[in-house]
């Protein structure tokens, strides 16, 4: 009698769900069996890990420096005016381009912008110097983001690409936890934050090697050249597929108007009066969640209502975000947190395999490089836009509100789009090609 773990091999890594004779329970590991994506995932990780703590290390050094809010929000700046710049041509490069060969470029010129941190951090260099750095990490992030996302669905087979994305998930939801805890560890072990842009070129160096072995070829096809129709080819995808665009929409607007997370270091001081040590733990209530739910998804069969699921996920996390707005204790604001994580990881899960699923191989780097800066801008604008509501009325209404706009955009979306709402599998499109 064959045992499980060999009828699975026996299959073959594309044996599709709707087979008759498919495995009765999921194999929550099915995408770790390919050393290609063991290989990514590494990758991943690494990379997201050094953005965490490169962004800890930044403005620990620059506040260290002037004392100045104002100029630690600059780094945002330096990081988003390089991305929406970039995100056309970036998308656009990764889909004519290897995609290998682009995250191998991304990594080397990530260690060169660290490199000019490290340096300004030692001579203590003037912060035009820092700020210039910090927007060529960006450029390479611009490059790696649509260039990753893009080979996922080339090395993992259709049948398990929502398998693959919800571990990507689960693998940048680790980098948020592990990456500020380690920049920070650095930075109190050394006094300074040198050490961490030091590190960041280590890890890099680390990421080139594991990209290299990664043994999958394929080069996307296209034309050479940037005609301005391929240029906006996934702007115009993106807007013809209902099913990405309500979802896209709905995290974009979501996010923009539910910026609880910016908001955090005001309830840990002021209202839940916990100071910086309850801070941490309110950061990492949500991340916490989301890696629970990563999990649980990964070892529960696939959802054969996945829309109304992501409408539903949405609709909770809106209504959590209600109950920490309106919280005075710190244990039920830590419970509403780690709820909103977990929910929020079901949105990013469906998402990301509904943008990879439902686009044609050749248009994955534009699509995935056009929703990086939905889902990317959308979580800078609404901490501004939590900020600006809270210093007008209070954070709790800004709080509260975001709750109630997120509960109405659910029932607009659902509404508006009935092919999201009524959408009965992760993977029609891929599982055709």
């Amino acid at each position: 009698m064959k045992t499980l773990a060999n009828t699975r091999a026996a299959r073959g890594p594309d044996h599709h769900p709707s087979d008759p004779d498919r495995d009765p329970d999921p194999d929550p590991y099915a995408a770790f069996r390919l050393a290609d994506f063991r290989l990514l995932i590494s990758v991943w990780l690494l990379m997201s890990l050094t953005v965490r703590m490169q962004v800890v290390a930044l403005g620990w050094d620059i506040y260290e420096r002037t004392g100045s809010a104002l100029a630690v929000g600059y780094v945002g700046l330096a990081l988003f005016v390089p991305t929406l710049l970039l995100f056309l041509p970036a998308g656009q490069i990764a889909d004519r381009h290897d995609r290998r060969v682009l995250l191998v470029i991304s990594c080397i010129i990530t260690m060169l912008a660290a490199l000019g941190l490290a340096w300004a951090a030692m001579s203590q260099a003037t912060l035009g110097w820092m700020y210039a750095s910090i927007g060529v990490g960006a450029i390479a992030q611009a490059i790696n983001k649509p260039a990753r996302s893009a080979l996922l669905p080339s090395i993992v087979p259709a049948s398990i690409l929502p398998n693959a994305v919800s571990w990507t998930t689960g693998a940048m939801q680790l980098a948020s936890v592990a990456g500020p805890s380690l920049a920070g560890l650095l930075i109190a072990s050394t006094g300074g934050a040198f050490t961490v842009y030091w590190t960041v070129v280590a890890i890099n160096l680390i990421a080139v090697v594991l990209v290299l072995r990664i043994r999958h070829r394929e080069r996307p096809g296209g034309q050479s050249g940037f005609a301005l129709g391929d240029l906006f080819a996934g702007v115009v995808h993106m807007w013809s597929t209902p099913v990405i665009l309500g979802a896209a929409l709905l995290d974009l607007l979501v996010v923009l108007f539910s910026g609880a997370s910016g908001l955090l270091p005001v309830y840990a001081k002021d209202i839940l009066h916990v100071g910086p040590a309850g801070l941490g733990w309110l950061t990492a209530a949500s991340a916490a969640g989301a890696i629970v739910m990563i999990f649980t998804l990964n070892h529960l069969p696939p959802s054969p209502r996945p829309g109304r699921r992501f409408l539903w996920a949405v609709a909770g996390f809106g209504a959590f975000t209600l109950l920490f707005g309106a919280s005075t204790s710190f244990g039920l604001s830590l419970g509403a947190l780690f709820i909103m994580g977990a929910l929020n990881s079901i949105s990013v899960v469906t998402r990301h395999t509904l943008v990879q699923s439902h686009t044609p191989v050749e248009l994955r780097g534009r699509v995935s490089s056009v929703n990086g800066v939905f889902t990317g801008s959308s979580n800078e604008l609404g901490q501004f836009e939590a900020g600006a509501v809270a210093s007008l009325s209070s954070p709790v209404i800004a709080v509260v509100s975001g709750g109630l706009a997120t509960l109405f955009l659910v029932a607009v979306i659902a509404r508006r789009f009935p092919d999201l709402r009524n959408l009965n599998s992760l993977t029609q499109l891929t599982s055709r090609q």
